[in-house]
C-alpha cells in the first residue's frame, strides 16, 4: 500500500504547475494519495513554507511524504534534499531554510540523486525542480518504487541550511519572543512563545497582560496595550483583543472578529519582537 504524498508550495492555483505535479506522481502510481497542504506560500517566502510544515507534518501518519517548494533558488548549486523525521515521515525540499522551524524532528538527511530521480525526458530544464525532480522522488517514495536510501548519498543532519531564529526568553518577568506568522484567514499574530513558558508568569485566564509588539530593525514600538487573557473569543466582545493559546500550543494574539494584523500593520519573521508582562497596577490619586 503506498503512503500519502502531500504538496506545499507557493505556485498557486492560476496556472498549470501544481497539476502538472500532480501529473506525474499520478504517473509514478495512479492510486497514489494525493494531498495539498497549501500553494499559497507568499511568492520566495522561505520562511512561512519552513512554518506551515511545522504546523502540518506532526499530524500526519509515519510514511507520509510531504513535498515542499518554495525554491528562489532553483538551478542554483543548492542541495535538494530529503529527510527522515524522527517520527517517520519525509520531506523533499530544497536546501535552503525550509526545515528551520523542524529541525529538532529531523532524524536523517539525504541529498537527491538527480541523476537517478529525475522525472525522464524532462530535459535540459532547470527552473521546474518542483515537478521535475520533487514531485517525481516523492511520489516514487510514497508509492514504494524506492526506498529512502535510495534516494541518495546520506548527509550529517548539521549540514542542512537554517534561517535565523528568535529565542524566546523570561527575565524580569517579562516574556520576550517573536511573532512568527500570521493565522492568515483572519489576521491573528501567532508567536514563537509557548505556553509552558507563559504559565511561569502565573496569569491565570481572565487576567489581564501588557503587550508590546515592536518592528526591531526600525526600533519602532508599533503596538503597546493591556489585553485581556483568555481561552477562547468568547471571552471577549467582538472588536477586542486577546490573548490566548494558539493550536500550536504557543501563544496567539487576536481581536475578535477582526484581524490584528491589519489593524496594526503588523508583519512576522525576526524583525516582529513581541514582549508580554503582568499588566502593572494603575493607582489613581
Amino acid at each position: 500500500m503506498s503512503n500519502a504524498l502531500v504538496l506545499q508550495s507557493d505556485f498557486g492555483t492560476s496556472d498549470g504547475a501544481v497539476s502538472a505535479m500532480y501529473g506525474v506522481a499520478n504517473s509514478v502510481d495512479p492510486n497514489l494519495r494525493i494531498f495539498d497542504l497549501t500553494h499559497d506560500i507568499p511568492q520566495y517566502n522561505i520562511w512561512e513554507g519552513s512554518y506551515r510544515l511545522l504546523q502540518t507534518v506532526a499530524y500526519w501518519r509515519e510514511g507520509t511524504v510531504f513535498v515542499s517548494v518554495v525554491d528562489p533558488g532553483v538551478g542554483s548549486t543548492r542541495r535538494s534534499i530529503a529527510v527522515k523525521t524522527t517520527a517517520g515521515q519525509y520531506i523533499i525540499t530544497p536546501d535552503n531554510g525550509t526545515l528551520t522551524h523542524i529541525k529538532d524532528a529531523i532524524a536523517e538527511v539525504r541529498t537527491i540523486d538527480e541523476s537517478v530521480n529525475r522525472l525522464p525526458n524532462s530535459g535540459e530544464s532547470y527552473t521546474f525542480h518542483g515537478r521535475d525532480i520533487y514531485a517525481y522522488t516523492g511520489a516514487r517514495l510514497a508509492a514504494n518504487v524506492i526506498r529512502f536510501e535510495e534516494v541518495g548519498p546520506e548527509v550529517p543532519v548539521d549540514s542542512i541550511a537554517l534561517l535565523p531564529l528568535v529565542p524566546t526568553k523570561l527575565q524580569d518577568d517579562v516574556i520576550t519572543g517573536a511573532i512568527d506568522i500570521l493565522d492568515v484567514r483572519f489576521g491573528n499574530l501567532w508567536t514563537n512563545i509557548h505556553r509552558s513558558l507563559f504559565t511561569d508568569l502565573g496569569i491565570a485566564y481572565g487576567k489581564s497582560v501588557e503587550v508590546t509588539i515592536e518592528n526591531y530593525t526600525r526600533k519602532r514600538t508599533v503596538y503597546k496595550n493591556i489585553i485581556v487573557f483568555g481561552r477562547s473569543f468568547s471571552d471577549i466582545r467582538v472588536g477586542e483583543p486577546i490573548v490566548y493559546v494558539n493550536s500550536l500550543d504557543n501563544l496567539g494574539v487576536a481581536i475578535n472578529q477582526g484581524s490584528f494584523a491589519n489593524a496594526y500593520n503588523i508583519g512576522t519573521g525576526i524583525d516582529w519582537r513581541i514582549a508580554i508582562r503582568k499588566a502593572p497596577k494603575i493607582v489613581y490619586e
